[in-house]
């Protein structure tokens, strides 16, 4: 097959979890053999079901998916589902493949040389950190050697050398790749091509280019299209005037005041439907817990994973927190800083001392926190009453509307919602809490990248003790950071 021929193709699709959530309505595009494609679209728009509609996984209410005979296709999930956490590394890979692999190590050792991950092959998956289970995921997708790569979320929990390291891989991959991400650098280093979900028309839009110059051309297509109403509305609002003037001058002139009219209902129909741009969360702060005078957090010692021996070791440091000072942990993926975050959040971190009655709100990566079985309005009710000693229903549809969490949104059980949406949960559930002290695990992980801007400055103005572990350069650079923590120095 040459590198033009087409290797999937959408054919008028039409796709519905149930009839009150429809996600797509007779979509059409293509994509051609070794291309590098990137979707985008607003939270819950239908990113990950456009995976599962390519992988089989998903079947169309309506029209037609066309792939390349002969065509494997292996997708890089967001996250290691539960019950494969116990498996072993080799037991993991060889899920990956129906049918038994004979000597299987060498291949598992050259995959995980390319995601830049050694371990032995014994070794259980949940002993890994975040990162080094993005790594595990990614590898998982690449030893099957496919002809179509889907990547969802692929830099998340990744350090600064796991994305150089991806990103150099696919700039050299020969096959097709379609990619679902947030992280604009990393799409800019290699998309060639974008489809945008619209969440409104509920279509796909091709267009030509990387990730920069398709979010260019839809900027400058909403501006041309409203110069385009807004002069057209003032010949609407001239012809509606004079046909009032004639129409009162009686006579004839009511015949030209008919014509105006009808002039004027012809430019109405001229006005096109400019492109609705996703929506943004609006302002919020995240208020602290009150009377929380004095330290908050007291550090003295820390227990870390030695990334050479994968052992634990301790290491001594002298950090105090009080209300209004955020600090930053630095260190390379295996290092064991989610794990630290889960202690402290627990409050079981020997060496760590947080004060009596603090409230801790803690934002997991992977939203463990959140009950997969409840909607947003049940966990968002519990909050309020657990923290004002009532239900104030105003008060949280109110927070929850402010995140998107609307309509049959918070009525949706957590499981079912796209991962950005859960973060948006989680997002709402700090507001709600008003922590003493705020423990953020990746907090951009998911996140549209429309809304980070505003989460940032949330975190600039929020007034308690913060420990936050981030990956990702720009996000880190928008936040006030008093103190900065390397676990790996």
């Amino acid at each position: 097959m040459s590198k033009n021929e087409t290797i999937v193709r959408f054919d008028d699709v039409t796709f519905e979890y149930n009839a009150n959530k429809p996600i797509l309505e007779e979509t059409s595009f293509s994509l051609r053999k070794g291309a590098k494609i990137t979707i985008m679209g607003q939270n819950g728009a239908g990113k990950s079901t456009i995976f599962g509609l390519i992988t089989g996984s998903l079947e169309p209410v309506e029209g037609e998916i066309h792939l390349d005979k002969g065509s494997t296709i292996a997708i890089a999930r967001q996250v290691i589902p539960r019950p494969e956490l116990e498996l072993t590394v080799r037991e993991f890979f060889e899920k990956c493949f129906k049918a038994k692999v004979y000597d299987i190590d060498p291949k598992i050792d050259a995959v995980l040389d390319v995601v830049n991950l050694h371990a032995p092959h014994d070794r259980i998956i949940k002993t890994f950190s975040g990162g080094q289970q993005a790594r595990l995921l990614l590898a998982s997708a690449l030893i099957q050697n496919p002809d179509i790569l889907l990547l969802d979320e692929p830099t998340n929990n990744l350090d600064h050398a796991g994305i150089e390291h991806l990103t150099d891989f696919l700039k050299n991959y020969k096959n097709t790749v379609v990619v679902i991400s947030h992280d604009a650098e990393f799409l800019n280093s290699f998309t060639e091509g974008v489809l945008y979900l619209d969440i409104y028309t509920r279509k796909v839009e091709q267009y030509v280019g990387n990730y920069s110059n398709v979010l260019k051309d839809i900027t400058a297509r909403v501006e041309r299209e409203n110069m385009k109403n807004a002069q057209l509305a003032k010949q609407i609002q001239a012809k509606k005037e004079k046909a009032n003037m004639f129409a009162y001058k009686g006579g004839q002139m009511r015949l030209v005041a008919k014509r105006m009219r009808e002039m004027a209902e012809e430019l109405e129909e001229d006005i096109v439907d400019v492109r609705k741009e996703d929506k943004t969360i609006r302002q919020f702060e995240i208020p602290a817990q009150e009377n929380t005078g004095g330290d908050i957090v007291t550090i003295t010692s820390l227990s870390i994973m030695d990334p050479k021996t994968h052992k634990p070791k301790n290491k001594k440091v002298e950090l105090k927190l009080r209300k209004n000072q955020h600090l930053l942990l630095k260190g390379p993926n295996g290092i064991g800083k989610s794990t630290l975050l889960e202690r402290l959040a627990s409050n079981q971190s020997e060496g760590a001392i947080i004060a009596e009655d603090i409230r801790i709100g803690y934002y997991r990566q992977d939203f463990s926190t959140l009950d997969f079985n409840e909607t947003p309005r049940e966990a968002l009710s519990k909050i309020v009453i657990a923290v004002e000693g009532k239900l104030d229903e105003e008060k949280m549809r109110a927070v929850a509307g402010s995140f998107l969490i609307s309509g049959e949104i918070i009525n949706t059980k957590i499981g079912a919602l796209s991962e950005g949406q859960k973060g948006l949960v989680a997002f709402a559930s700090l507001v709600l809490l008003k922590p003493g002290l705020m423990i953020l695990d990746e907090p951009t992980n998911h996140i549209n990248f429309r809304h980070i801007p505003v989460i940032a400055e949330a975190l600039n103005r929020y007034k308690g003790a913060m420990i936050i572990v981030s990956h990702v350069p720009e996000f880190v650079a928008k936040i006030r950071i008093d103190e900065t923590l390397d676990l790996g120095t």
